[in-house]
């Protein structure tokens, strides 16, 4: 599973552990990634994110919509009609 947010983009930082010899050592930094599900008002139904914590703030003070329209993620979950659909997403009429 990718260890990444599905908004911010925030992905894990690699670094140095500096031991007081000044021995290093390669260390990673994890963003605080949680599962969420929020309501999306377009769409009419819940949808689950993988979301830093950070980015859960924002979503709770502009709301989903406007949130994934700053991070540009909006295009992501609008709704396709049929006519907009891949034609490999179609099945073929039997």
């Amino acid at each position: 599973m990718s260890k990444k947010c599905n908004l911010t983009k925030k992905k894990p930082l690699v670094g140095n552990n500096v031991s007081h010899s000044k021995r290093r050592t390669k260390r990673t930094q994890e963003p605080n990634l949680q599962w969420k599900r929020f309501w999306h008002e377009e769409l009419g139904r819940w949808i689950r994110l993988r979301v830093s914590t950070s980015a859960i703030r924002t979503i709770s003070k502009l709301g989903l919509a406007k949130a994934l329209k700053v991070f540009g993620a909006d295009t992501q979950f609008k709704r396709r009609t049929r006519a907009e659909a891949k034609p490999s997403d179609v099945a073929p009429a039997a």
